[in-house]
C-alpha cells in the first residue's frame, strides 16, 4: 500500500494529493539535514584547518551518504537503519581505521598535534629586540568585549593608546577609569583577561604593532614574530638568529640539534611494525605478555565453565532443598561489578591484614606472597576472575541443561551408562554445543581484560631490566596501556597502536580457529 501511495499503481507517478501529503515530510527531511549540514560544514572546515583531514572525510561521506538516502526514494528502506550506520562509522568503524591509521606514526610524547597546530603555535613565539622600548600598560574593555591598551614609557612618561589593528592616539596624563566607551579593568582582575590580551596584535603591523608580554606581567612592547615557517625548506626560519630548523620525524631540528617545541605527529610507515618485529627486548617483553595473556584468557574460561558446570550439574536436581534460594546465592559475585569486587579481593589477600592470607598463615605458618612473587599473583588473578566468572557460566549452563533431551538420558540407561560415561559422552559434547559460542566471546573478553589486572596489582610485580614498562600479569591490554598512556611519563601511542592492531589480527585469528571447533562439534553432536 505505502508503495502504491507514493508511486502509484503500476509503477505510475503519484497522484498530486499524495504529494501534497508527503510535502510537509520532505520539508521536514530537508530542514533537519540543513541544520546536520550545516553543523558538519563548520565541524569539517575546523578539522581541515587544524589538519584532522581522515576525520573530516569521514564526517563529511557519513553525512553525504545520510543525504542520499533521506532524499532519494531509491533508498528509502535504509532510512530506518541510517542514524545507527551513521553513529556505528563514527564511534566504531573510525576509531578502528584511525588506530591503524595511528599504528604509522611517531603519534606519542612530543609529537600530540598535527603539523598545522605545532606550526600555528611556534609562530606564536615572539622576541623583543634589542632597541625595542619596554612600556607599562593598562587595559581596557569596551561593551563588545573589545579591548584597548593605554602604554606608558616609563623613562620618557609618554603615553598613548592603541587598539587592534589602528593606529596609536597620543595621550596625557594617567590612565582615566573611562575612556572613549572604554572601561579600565581592575588590576585584581585581571588575570582572566591574560591570555586574550597575550594572543592580541596591536596596532597595525610592522611599524606599530605591540603585544603584551607572556614572561613578566605589566610589560608590553613590539615583540616581533620569532619563527616563520618556510614551505619549500619544510622548515621554520629563527628571524633573530636566522637559524634553520627543519623537519625530522615530525620535529623541527637545527643543524646543531636544538629542536622547537610542540613536534607533530608525521607518518613513519612500518617503523613501529618492524620495531616490534626486530627489536630483540621488545620482542621478548612482547611475547612474554602474549604468552600468559593466552595463559590466563584460557584458564580463565575453563576454569569458570568447570565451576560453572559442576555447580549446574549439581543443582539440577529436582529432590535438592533450598535449590532456588542457593542459586540465587551463587548469583551474587556477577551482580558485584569488578572494579568493587576486585579491591575487597586485594584486601583479602593482603599479606599483613587479609583474612585469608591470614587464615593460611594460621594453617601452613607463613602466607603467600600474593603480590610480590609472579607465579602466587598470577594464581590471585585467577583465584579472582573464578569468582566474578562462575556465576555467568553457571546461569547458561543452568538454561543449556534444560534443553537436553531425557530420552537420550532414558536410552543410556537402559545401555547401562554410569553417570561418568553419561557425562563424558552425552551432557558435555551436547553442552559445548549450546555454550561453544559463548565460550568464544568469554575468551575473547578475558584476552581484553584489563579491570582485574590492572586493579588488582597494576600489572605487577614489575618485570627488571626491560626496555617498556611492564609486569609478571600484564596482558597485551594493560602492556599496550601502559605504553600508550606513559607509566613512567613518556607515551608511545604509534607503537601501542601497532600492539593494538596486532592484538585484533590475533584475536581473529583464534576466534576463526575457536568457531572453526564450534562447529566440528555441532558436526558430531549430530550423531549423539
Amino acid at each position: 500500500m505505502s508503495s502504491l501511495t507514493r508511486t502509484g499503481a503500476g509503477g505510475a507517478p503519484a497522484p498530486p494529493g499524495a504529494k501534497a501529503a508527503n510535502m510537509p515530510s520532505l520539508l521536514l527531511r530537508m530542514g533537519v539535514l540543513a541544520f546536520i549540514d550545516a553543523i558538519t560544514i563548520w565541524l569539517v572546515y575546523g578539522f581541515l584547518a587544524d589538519g584532522n583531514f581522515f576525520l573530516a572525510i569521514v564526517l563529511a561521506a557519513v553525512t553525504v551518504w545520510l543525504n542520499v538516502v533521506f532524499l532519494s526514494e531509491r533508498y528509502y528502506p535504509l532510512r530506518w537503519i541510517s542514524p545507527g550506520m551513521a553513529l556505528m562509522a563514527l564511534m566504531v568503524v573510525y576509531p578502528i581505521l584511525f588506530t591503524v591509521g595511528v599504528s604509522f606514526t611517531n603519534y606519542g610524547s612530543g609529537h600530540l598535534v598535527t603539523k598545522q597546530l605545532a606550526i600555528r603555535q611556534i609562530e606564536a613565539q615572539t622576541y623583543l629586540a634589542a632597541d625595542s622600548p619596554i612600556y607599562s600598560w593598562a587595559a581596557y574593555q569596551n561593551a563588545a568585549g573589545d579591548y584597548l591598551l593605554w602604554l606608558t614609557d616609563p623613562d620618557t612618561g609618554a603615553a598613548f593608546t592603541v587598539a587592534p589593528g589602528d593606529e596609536p592616539v597620543e595621550r596625557s596624563g594617567d590612565p582615566p577609569a573611562q575612556m572613549d566607551g572604554y572601561t579600565q579593568i581592575p588590576m585584581n582582575q585581571i588575570f582572566p583577561h591574560l591570555g586574550p590580551l597575550s594572543a592580541l596584535v596591536f596596532g597595525v603591523p610592522p611599524d606599530s604593532a605591540f603585544r603584551v608580554s607572556q614572561q613578566v606581567m605589566g610589560q608590553a612592547a613590539q615583540y616581533e614574530q620569532k619563527y616563520v615557517y618556510d614551505a619549500a625548506q619544510d622548515a621554520m626560519i629563527d628571524q633573530e638568529t636566522g637559524a634553520v630548523f627543519r623537519n625530522v620525524n615530525g620535529t623541527f631540528t637545527s643543524d646543531s640539534g636544538q629542536t622547537l617545541s610542540p613536534g607533530f605527529a608525521s607518518t613513519r610507515g612500518v617503523y613501529n611494525y618492524v620495531r616490534l618485529a626486530t627489536d630483540a627486548g621488545l620482542r621478548s617483553t612482547f611475547l612474554g605478555v602474549f604468552v600468559w595473556t593466552i595463559i590466563f584468557a584460557t584458564l580463565s574460561v575453563l576454569l569458570t565453565f568447570s565451576l560453572g558446570m559442576f555447580l549446574a550439574i549439581n543443582f539440577d536436581v529436582p529432590e535438592m532443598p533450598f535449590k532456588r534460594t542457593l542459586r540465587t546465592l551463587l548469583l551474587i559475585p556477577y551482580t558485584i561489578p569488578a572494579f568493587v569486587a576486585v579491591p575487597v579481593w586485594v584486601g583479602l589477600l593482603n599479606p599483613q591484614f587479609g583474612v585469608i592470607s591470614a587464615g593460611i598463615r594460621n594453617l601452613l605458618g607463613v602466607a603467600p606472597p600474593w603480590f610480590s612473587d609472579p607465579y602466587w599473583a598470577k594464581a590471585g588473578i585467577l583465584l579472582i576472575q573464578l569468582w566474578l566468572g562462575f556465576p555467568y557460566m553457571f546461569v547458561v549452563i543452568t538454561g543449556a541443561l534444560q534443553t537436553l533431551p531425557p530420552d537420550i538420558y532414558e536410552a543410556a540407561d537402559l545401555d547401562g551408562a554410569g553417570p561418568w560415561a553419561k557425562f563424558r559422552r552425552i551432557t558435555l559434547p551436547l553442552l559445548l554445543i549450546t555454550v561453544g559460542p559463548l565460550l568464544v566471546a568469554s575468551f575473547a573478553f578475558n584476552f581484553n581484560n584489563f579491570t582485574v589486572i590492572d586493579l588488582y596489582s597494576q600489572g605487577g610485580p614489575p618485570i627488571p631490566n626491560v626496555p617498556t614498562p611492564v609486569g609478571h600479569t600484564d596482558i597485551l591490554a594493560t602492556y599496550t596501556y601502559r605504553i600508550a598512556f606513559g607509566s613512567t611519563g613518556v607515551s608511545d601511542y604509534g607503537y601501542a597502536s601497532a600492539i593494538t592492531v596486532m592484538i585484533f589480527i590475533m584475536l581473529i585469528i583464534i576466534t576463526m580457529f575457536q568457531f572453526r571447533f564450534t562447529t566440528m562439534l555441532e558436526e558430531r553432536g549430530e550423531n549423539v
